[in-house]
């Protein structure tokens, strides 16, 4: 494993919002150790994916604040990530679906805050 990291350029990790930031900080630590190499993830390219309006890192018997601290957004590399947006959704186009297009819609919408929530209750509702 330790050839296949030092040979690798790029490193694609999915789901990356829901991994603790330790994981991407010892990952950090490793590849500068293999490529004895001081520069953030010796220099590897890091292709992180993830959706982080859905979930945080689950931290067995831990509070809200204890899931914020460790998330990858609250790690030191951070501000080394460069953010980028997909902004289409290309499975609703290429199927011209109207139902699965207003359902992405509204996904997107609780996802961005949009859906209003009701003062009395605190609910959210949507159709």
């Amino acid at each position: 494993m330790a050839k296949v990291l030092s040979a690798s350029n790029t490193i694609i990790w999915d789901e990356c919002a829901v991994a603790h930031k330790r994981a991407s900080e010892a990952l950090n630590r490793t590849l500068r150790g293999l490529r004895n190499d001081s520069r953030c993830s010796g220099d590897a390219m890091i292709l992180l994916s993830g959706d982080f309006r859905q979930t945080l890192p689950l931290i067995p018997r831990s509070t809200a604040a204890d899931e914020i601290i460790t998330c990858l957004k609250s790690s030191n590399l951070w501000r080394y990530v460069k953010k980028l947006q997909l902004t289409t959704n290309i499975e609703v186009g290429l199927l011209n679906d109207t139902s699965a297009k207003n359902f992405s819609e509204q996904l997107l919408t609780i996802g961005n805050g949009r859906v209003p929530v009701d003062e009395s209750s605190g609910l959210t509702s949507f159709p």
